[in-house]
């Protein structure tokens, strides 16, 4: 069969004149109700997408089964989880062929017309394979710090780079990822799509409070969300908080997500005494995290790269403004892209402790600019990242793709 022949287009699948559009098939190992950023953000924009044009593989998690059964979108759980994506080793080749051969059956069943990935590996080797043998068309998301793994293994580089020059169409999470992109694989940059991940506004919004909750009373509360992973930065907070305390003797420093650097940071705590001021809450669901966003003074997320990894975008922060909450984020990776500089938000440089105490003291200090910071971040995440918007332009890019 022709190249010509086996071409398929992404416009088929929203052609809602066709009584059974043929789907796309999204593949993520990462998917509610695990928690993360680029999960969450597939999960939004594809359950908003027309019914039945998307069927979903997601990996194995806890809590699974009962999500999928009121979840809009049809979803099949395989073990996608790789303790090694190299192919240079049996165990690893085991199971690369035997997620395959269940993709194979999946893609035959419902005569999928193209895959979106959800990283470059090891999703995007399967769909590479599937594209070799049936010619399905595939789009890759790139989130940005994937990309660091490749500066050490000569086999992963190799295999990275294979599975973006088979895209069809490659979706950076920013235009910073996109810069990644183009200079770990220049021969991709005609198709590289930038898309940003959102925020559902309904759900993440201000609580309406009387004026004495947010009197001299009240703790100040920092916040911060997201995975105890180096590059976000928890220890550079904590270190600033005997000088932050200093200032503010009730400021309460409170920090959702769990992780494998969670005993260091909570060891540190200790050294510094600042015990009384830290709250490690682990992982919450979203009615939780969205309450702990509406009573913060101040969102702040103090990333920085760490050996090439880096904040690929930053979805917590667009959460946080959503919740009228200004946001503080380290000046790494594509947290820029996320607020307006000294309107929403500041950019601190955060390879050191110090200049992020003095923004955060100058913000908690002045209740007015505070309180501007505050409306003006609501209204940008409004206007720039709400879902349904987002959804729009995804269609747009998905319907644009072809071979």
């Amino acid at each position: 069969m022709s190249d010509s022949a086996k071409s398929v287009t992404y416009a088929s699948v929203f052609d809602t004149s066709r009584q059974q559009p043929a789907p796309i098939l999204l593949l993520t190992e990462v998917f509610p109700p695990q928690h993360g950023g680029s999960g969450r953000w597939f999960y939004e924009v594809y359950s908003r997408l027309p019914q039945r044009s998307v069927r979903v593989v997601a990996g194995r998690h806890p809590g699974a089964e009962d999500f999928d059964a009121t979840s809009a979108l049809a979803t099949q759980r395989l073990e996608i989880k790789m303790a090694d994506w190299g192919i240079c080793n049996a165990r690893s080749l085991r199971q690369y062929w035997s997620v395959f051969r269940s993709l194979r059956r999946i893609v035959r069943q419902h005569s999928v017309s193209a895959i979106h990935v959800g990283r470059i590996l090891p999703e995007g080797w399967w769909a590479l394979m599937l594209r070799r043998l049936h010619g399905i068309p595939y789009c890759l998301y790139i989130h940005g710090e994937e990309l660091n793994y490749a500066r050490f293994s000569r086999e992963l580089r190799f295999m990275m780079r294979r599975v973006l020059r088979g895209a069809h169409l490659v979706i950076a999470n920013s235009r910073n990822t996109r810069r990644l992109v183009v200079d770990f694989a220049p021969s991709v940059a005609d198709r590289i799509e930038v898309l940003h991940p959102g925020v559902d506004t309904t759900r993440f919004a201000p609580r309406h409070v009387a004026a004495a909750d947010t009197s001299c009373h009240r703790r100040p509360v920092l916040l911060t969300v997201g995975r105890l992973q180096e590059r976000k930065g928890h220890d550079t907070v904590i270190r600033a908080l005997p000088r932050l305390v200093s200032k503010f003797p009730s400021l309460v420093y409170r920090i959702v997500g769990d992780g494998s650097r969670r005993p260091y940071l909570e060891s540190l705590v200790a050294e510094l005494e600042m015990a009384s001021h830290v709250e490690f809450l682990g992982e919450l669901d979203d009615h939780a995290m969205v309450r702990h966003y509406q009573t913060a003074d101040l969102f702040v997320l103090a990333n920085r790269e760490v050996d090439g990894d880096i904040e690929g975008f930053g979805i917590v922060l667009l959460e946080a403004q959503a919740c009228g909450c200004p946001v503080v984020a380290g000046k790494s990776g594509g947290t820029a892209e996320t607020l307006i500089e000294d309107v929403t938000g500041i950019l601190v440089e955060c390879t050191s402790w110090e200049p992020l105490a003095t923004r955060v003291e100058r913000i908690l200090s002045d209740d007015g600019v505070r309180r501007q910071m505050s409306a003006r971040a609501r209204e940008w995440v409004v206007q720039n990242f709400d879902w349904n918007a987002l959804t729009q332009r995804a269609q747009s890019i998905f319907s644009r793709c072809k071979r």
